[in-house]
């Protein structure tokens, strides 16, 4: 019996295997041995798909895809699956629509996170904006897709929205940057009451002392709810003299302010070490997007893009991540803040 509570539902056909005998290092995340569970050129005219996000739905498995086309313009690509790891994908990009049912395509989409909220399931990605910025879409049968407005201006990337309200709010997890490759890039939350109008910003946390994180973070898969807070998945950001390195970092926010950070990981969770990982069109990157969690076992799958060239998938337990990120917590004055200045 799980010591710390996933408070969520089960998924007992969820992708599992478990930790491998051996076992190098003590962190609490492990590789799927057949990774990367989705390889080269997966679509006619597509090259890639990487940073994509998956979600169980009527029994079997959907997902939001980055697909980097042929002439190096990223779009969202549907897929299905019914196990989690051999995925089937539309061959057509998806089609979004305004209010009126009149197409309303962004002019590139990238890094889609996909977060069921209530009945509805929604889409968020970056896209031009007049600069990078934050889309968004809906949909309740993934055949009609709506866009609803941009919840924020530019520039903003890494938008990741909370799977249920908290006192009442809508809240999302963003990442404000610039009009480039952002040398630098903190956790700020948002709130909004109707997904429309959003406000009330609060700074979450920056970027770390520890070199896999010196850089920039940003946030990653959908915050998971448990017994002891908001589990989060994040990327954390170091410059080297051979170009950037994402690692996948942790953390524990509160579960009724979540601006406030209650434990967070010295260490790191996973850091590129595989070959899909550290060679690829962006060398050396894992970037987490997605978890499939079951409350009733405590296990958690997690998608992540390797390379900016595939999709990887890693295992892990609540409790086991939960003691590890407690045990290796080191807060800074502005973690444990509110955030408001």
């Amino acid at each position: 019996m799980s010591k710390v509570r996933i408070i969520g539902n089960d998924a007992a056909d969820m992708p599992w295997q478990e930790r491998p005998a051996e076992n190098r290092t003590n962190l609490p995340l492990w590789r799927y041995k057949e990774n990367p569970i989705i390889g080269r050129n997966p679509i006619d005219g597509v090259a890639r798909i990487f940073n994509s996000a998956v979600i169980p739905y009527e029994g079997a498995y959907i997902g939001v895809f980055r697909g980097e086309q042929t002439n190096g313009i990223s779009f969202i690509y549907l897929g299905r699956s019914k196990d989690g790891i051999h995925w089937d994908f539309e061959k057509d990009k998806i089609r979004f629509v305004d209010e009126d049912g009149n197409e309303f395509m962004p002019r590139y989409a990238y890094a889609p996170r996909l977060v069921k909220l209530e009945d509805t399931y929604y889409i968020i990605w970056c896209q031009d904006f007049y600069g990078a910025a934050i889309g968004m879409a809906k949909t309740k049968d993934f055949k009609t897709f709506t866009r609803i407005e941009n919840p924020f201006l530019p520039f903003n990337r890494n938008a990741v929205l909370f799977p249920r309200k908290v006192n009442g709010k809508y809240l999302m997890l963003s990442r404000p940057s610039d009009s480039g490759h952002t040398p630098f890039g903190d956790i700020f939350l948002s709130e909004s009451p109707d997904l429309m109008y959003w406000g009330r910003h609060r700074h979450v946390m920056g970027k770390g002392s520890e070199w896999w994180e010196s850089l920039k973070i940003g946030g990653g898969a959908a915050p998971i709810e448990t017994s002891e807070g908001w589990l989060l998945f994040y990327h954390g950001v170091s410059g080297t003299c051979n170009g950037y390195v994402y690692s996948i970092g942790g953390a524990i926010l509160d579960i009724d302010n979540p601006s406030v950070v209650k434990y967070r990981c010295e260490t790191f969770l996973m850091t590129p070490e595989e070959w899909y990982e550290e060679r690829g069109f962006v060398p050396n990157v894992t970037f987490p997007c997605a978890t499939i969690e079951d409350a009733a076992s405590g296990r958690i799958a997690i998608y992540y893009g390797a390379a900016d060239s595939y999709v990887g998938l890693a295992f892990t337990r609540i409790d086991e991540v939960v003691s590890y990120i407690k045990e290796h917590s080191v807060l800074t004055e502005e973690d444990t803040e509110t955030g408001k200045r």
